[in-house]
C-alpha cells in the first residue's frame, strides 16, 4: 500500500473524469413539518448573546432550496436494484462455499466445476439448512444436514433419502442472484424482480491503465456500513486519531478544511475539498450509490511531465444491523521503492491497525445511534470546516431511505422492521473448533467467530494472510525444535569449539522464533492505545 493516510488525503489530488450519475425520473418532493430539536447544554459560559449566531455560521446549514423552504426531495429508490461488492475475486474459496449477507439477507458464493462463481439464497428449501455450512461434491453444492445437493441455477440433483422411481419434485430449487466479476471484485445484484442492469455496475478507471497496481484488503466490522462510510469520508479525523500510525499522519496537523459539492444527484454526490488556506481545494471526491466511495489523484513529474494516477476505494457492503463489510483498495501506476521493500501482509496488518483506532468511537456512536432513533441534525454537530461530507451522506440518505430495509437521514428516520439476527459461536467441547477460513472448520480458539478479533476480521477473508500465518507457525515450530535439539547437542559436545557452534546455532533459532511470533502477532493482535492498556 504505498499510499500513507497523509498522502490520501492531503496530496494534491485532481479530478479524473468518471461517468455522471444519472438521477432517477421519479421525485416527490415532501414537506417537513418538524422542526430541529433545540440543544441544551447546561455549561456555564460567559460568551455574549451573539455567539449562537456565530455558531450557525460554522455548522452545515440547508445546502440546497428545499432546504430552506423546510421540504424534501424523494427519490425513486431500491436497494435491490443494485450491485453490491461481495468479496475479491482472489480470496473467494476454490473449495469450500462462502456465506455472505447484504442487509439482511443471507447469500451463499462458491465455485462451481468449471470454474464459475454461483450465488444462491443461504437456505436449503428442505429444512432451511445453511447451505454455507454445506461443501462441494464435483462441483455441486451440498447440504450437509441431508445431503441434498444444487448445481447451475438452483436445480437440485440429487436427494438421497429420495426413492429410486421417485423424481426429485420441482420445488426443490433454491433462488438465485446474479454475480459478475469486475476489476477484481465480485459484485452481486440483489433484485429477483427486475433483471441485472449492466450500467449500474462500477467501472474505475484508474485500474485499467497500464501499469497500475494496487494493495487491497477486506475486513469485517462491527458498525453499520453508514457509519462506516461517515467514517470513510471523513479526512478531518485522521490527524488525530491515527496519530503516527505511519510517519505522515500527525496531530499537528488537524486544521480546518474547505469544502466544495460540485455535483448532487439521486445516485450520489462529488466535490472537491482540502486546507480551508488552499488557494484551489485540489482533493476530489466522489460518493455513488448505494455504497462506492472514492478518492482519485493525478500528479504531474515536473520532471518529464508524465501523469502519475492514485486511487483510494472504498467498497462498502451493509451485513446487517450493526454490521458492515469493507473492500479497501489502495492503488497507483508509480509505487514508491519504499512499499517495494515491505511484503503485503504488512500493509494488510497496518491497515486492520487502522480501523480498530476508530473501533470504539465508531461502534458507541452505532450504538447511540440505534438507542436515541432520531435523524442525526438532532445529535450532531457537523461544522462546515471537518464535516460536510458527512452531512451530504445523510441529506442523501434522507431521499432514498425509504427504499432501504432500515436508515438513519439527516432528517428522517425508518427504524428496522426485524430484530437483529445474532449467531453465537459453538459451546462446549466444540467451543474451539470454529472457521479459520469462511467456511472450513479448525481447531483453535484464536480462529473463534468475534468482530472484535482481528483474525476472523480480516485473516480468514484474506488467502494471503492465512498463508502467511501459517508459513510462519510452521517456521516457528521448526526451529522450536532445532533449537531445543542444538542446546541437547551443546550440553553433550565435549569440544569447546562444538559447544559455542551449537549454542550459537541455538541462538539464531530462537532469535528466528521470536521472529515468526512477533509477525505472527502483528497478524493477529489487535491494537490497543498506549493509555488503554493495562
Amino acid at each position: 500500500m504505498a499510499l500513507s493516510l497523509r498522502s490520501l488525503f492531503f496530496s494534491p489530488i485532481l479530478k479524473i473524469p468518471s461517468p455522471k450519475l444519472t438521477p432517477p425520473a421519479t421525485n416527490v418532493i415532501i414537506s417537513l413539518n418538524n422542526t430541529p430539536k433545540s440543544r441544551k447544554c447546561h455549561a456555564v459560559t460567559d460568551r455574549s448573546s451573539t455567539s449562537t449566531v456565530d455558531d450557525h455560521k460554522d455548522l452545515v446549514g440547508p445546502a440546497i432550496d428545499e432546504e430552506r423552504k423546510g421540504e424534501r426531495r424523494v427519490a425513486d429508490y431500491d436497494w435491490t436494484e443494485e450491485w453490491y461488492p461481495l468479496y475479491l475475486t482472489k480470496d473467494v474459496p476454490d473449495d469450500a462455499p462462502l456465506g455472505l449477507t447484504v442487509f439482511d439477507q443471507q447469500i451463499v458464493l462458491y465455485k462451481d466445476g468449471n470454474g464459475e462463481l454461483r450465488c444462491y439464497q443461504d437456505r436449503c428449501p428442505h429444512r432451511l439448512a445453511k447451505l454455507s455450512e454445506g461443501q462441494l461434491i464435483d462441483g455441486r453444492l451440498e447440504c450437509l444436514y441431508h445431503g441434498w445437493q444444487f448445481e447451475g441455477e438452483g436445480k437440485c440433483v440429487k436427494i438421497p433419502q429420495l426413492p429410486a422411481d421417485a423424481k426429485i419434485p420441482r420445488s426443490a430449487c433454491v433462488r438465485t442472484y446474479e454475480v459478475k466479476e469486475s476489476q477484481g471484485v465480485v459484485w452481486v445484484w440483489m433484485s429477483q424482480k427486475t433483471p441485472p442492469n449492466p450500467d449500474k455496475l462500477p467501472w474505475f478507471e484508474n485500474f485499467a491503465r497500464p501499469g497500475f497496481q494496487d494493495v487491497s484488503t477486506i475486513h469485517e466490522l462491527p458498525y453499520d456500513h453508514s457509519i462506516l462510510l461517515e467514517n470513510l469520508m471523513d479526512p478531518a479525523h485522521i490527524p488525530i486519531s491515527h496519530d503516527r500510525t505511519d510517519w505522515t499522519a500527525k496531530r499537528e496537523d488537524a486544521q480546518p478544511l474547505g469544502f466544495e459539492v460540485t455535483e448532487r444527484t439521486d445516485r450520489g454526490f462529488a466535490g472537491r475539498w482540502g486546507k480551508e488556506k488552499d488557494e484551489l481545494l485540489p482533493n476530489f471526491l466522489r460518493f455513488e450509490a448505494p455504497c462506492v466511495l472514492q478518492n482519485n489523484r493525478e500528479l504531474v513529474d515536473s520532471k518529464t511531465g508524465e501523469k502519475h494516477y492514485f486511487t483510494g476505494l472504498f467498497l462498502c457492503r451493509p451485513t446487517g444491523q450493526g454490521k458492515s463489510m469493507l473492500i479497501v483498495r489502495f492503488g497507483a501506476t508509480k509505487r514508491s521503492p519504499l512499499a517495494k521493500l515491505f511484503p503485503k501482509w504488512y500493509f494488510h496488518q497496518n491497515a486492520s491497525k487502522v480501523f480498530e483506532q476508530d473501533m470504539g468511537f465508531l461502534s458507541s456512536q452505532n450504538e447511540v445511534l440505534m438507542k436515541e432513533k432520531v435523524p442525526t441534525k438532532e445529535l450532531y454537530l457537523n461544522l462546515r470546516s471537518s464535516d460536510t461530507w458527512v452531512a451530504e451522506y445523510r441529506k442523501w440518505m434522507d431521499k432514498v431511505g425509504h427504499g432501504m430495509p432500515y436508515h438513519l437521514g439527516h432528517s428522517t428516520i425508518s427504524l428496522p422492521k426485524v430484530p437483529a439476527v445474532v449467531e453465537h459461536a459453538p459451546a462446549g467441547l466444540v467451543a474451539g473448533v470454529s472457521a479459520s477460513s469462511p467456511a472450513k472448520g479448525a481447531i483453535g480458539t484464536m480462529h473463534a467467530p468475534n468482530l472484535a478479533n482481528r483474525y476472523f476480521r480480516h485473516v480468514i477473508h484474506c488467502k494471503g494472510c492465512s498463508s502467511v500465518i501459517k508459513a510462519f507457525s510452521t517456521w516457528k515450530n521448526s526451529l522450536s525444535v532445532v533449537a531445543a535439539a542444538l542446546t541437547v547437542l551443546a550440553i553433550l559436545a565435549s569440544g569447546r569449539q562444538w559447544k559455542a557452534f551449537c549454542l550459537a546455532s541455538a541462538s539464531l533459532c530462537l532469535a528466528g522464533v521470536y521472529a515468526c511470533s512477533t509477525a505472527i502477532a502483528m497478524n493477529t493482535t489487535n491494537f490497543i492505545r498506549t493509555h488503554r492498556r493495562l
